[in-house]
């Protein structure tokens, strides 16, 4: 695999560095968020070409094979001993810096029975239309019956809480049956522009795959963790909204299932909305509720599963088989990270979370 580091000036669109050194590089993407960078630059490097590094100010993208599997703004440099760690983040990490000043998204909103891809292109939208604020992020066209606000409970951006917009996004796609989101880069047809994209997914992202599959002794490079612990569980699940005293907004979700009853309490005290207090609640119980998953998988490159062949939210079926435990089952990629360097070839670490936990399509 044939990698190389670029950055670029965010406002101006200049090519600051084509080749930027990074050792130890690892990138990858996520499932509803904005996934991450991370490498280390020799310290006189570092000096040299600090304003190639700027962060907040510098976007950075990474070509395998000549073609960009990622790109992301820089957020921090930091001298570690003898290196400068760098991390960067992509696209909707930006959106956590961004709060909505002008209220209903600057005239957009406020929102009843409206569909959540909308809202998150209007917040996209207003994000980028204010002096200095436009990343250059596209959003997927894609629409979606699942809603958010009604008559009763309108879903709405109040100018005096000043709402954080990363934290919108995230709840907009946190619950059951929501669309989902990752964030992509790629050249343009003539290899001078890169193309920044937010890929809404509805019913969902990826596929059940069928071609390829994860297992101990084919393409597994260490025995998973998998935990069995109840410190977490909880088949009661109340969701805390906004509010004071009485007025606050709460929504449960709960099940009866032979267990000893355990509770958690979700603290949401910008959700203003039952419905999606609702939805959260539900998500985070159908979560709590699962042991013994596998949440973690170290791949190397096989024809099993070739790196590059999966994408965000597919379903993979795994086999893990070690002295401790056994376990097969349909596992959904929520994200990963490459290692190019990694000793032995290139090797992801892949994200995992039990197939069954999602719920698609419908409305919520």
């Amino acid at each position: 695999m044939s990698t190389r580091v670029l950055t670029q000036h965010v406002l101006t669109g200049e090519w600051l560095t084509h080749n930027l050194s990074l050792r130890d590089l690892a990138y990858g993407p996520e499932l509803n968020g904005p996934g991450a960078l991370t490498g280390a630059l020799a310290p006189k490097l570092a000096a040299q070409n600090l304003a190639a590094v700027d962060p907040g100010n510098t976007l950075i993208y990474v070509e395998a094979d000549g073609e960009i599997v990622w790109g992301g703004l820089i957020w921090d440099i930091r001298p570690q001993k003898n290196t400068v760690r760098l991390e960067a983040a992509s696209w909707s990490s930006y959106l956590h810096h961004r709060h909505d000043l002008d209220g209903r998204l600057a005239g957009r909103g406020p929102y009843t029975y409206a569909d959540r891809c909308t809202v998150i292109r209007d917040i996209w939208a207003y994000a980028q239309s204010v002096v200095d604020g436009n990343l250059g992020v596209v959003v997927d066209t894609t629409t979606s019956t699942s809603t958010v606000g009604t008559p009763s409970d309108v879903y709405t951006f109040n100018a005096w809480e000043t709402p954080n917009l990363g934290e919108r996004l995230d709840d907009l796609v946190s619950g059951d049956a929501t669309p989902d989101y990752t964030c992509t880069a790629e050249w343009n047809t003539s290899k001078t522009a890169v193309i920044r994209r937010l890929r809404l997914g509805w019913p969902r992202l990826g596929a059940r795959r069928t071609d390829i599959s994860f297992a101990s002794g084919v393409n597994l490079v260490e025995d998973p963790e998998i935990a069995l612990a109840a410190d977490e569980y909880a088949q009661v699940v109340v969701a805390s909204g906004a509010g004071d005293g009485s007025a606050k907004r709460r929504q449960t979700s709960a099940v009866r299932n032979g267990r000893l009853r355990m509770e958690h309490v979700l603290d949401l005290p910008d959700i203003r909305t039952n419905d999606v207090l609702a939805s959260r609640a539900s998500a985070e119980r159908i979560s709590r509720q699962r042991l013994g998953a596998v949440e973690e998988v170290v791949v190397r490159d096989t024809p099993a599963a070739p790196l590059g062949s999966w994408q965000v939210g597919d379903d993979i079926y795994t086999r893990v088989y070690n002295p401790w435990t056994t376990y097969t089952g349909w596992c959904r990629i929520t994200g990963w990270t490459v290692r190019p360097d990694a000793p032995g070839g290139p090797q992801a670490t892949v994200q995992l979370k039990p197939a069954d936990l999602y719920q698609y399509g419908g409305t919520s």
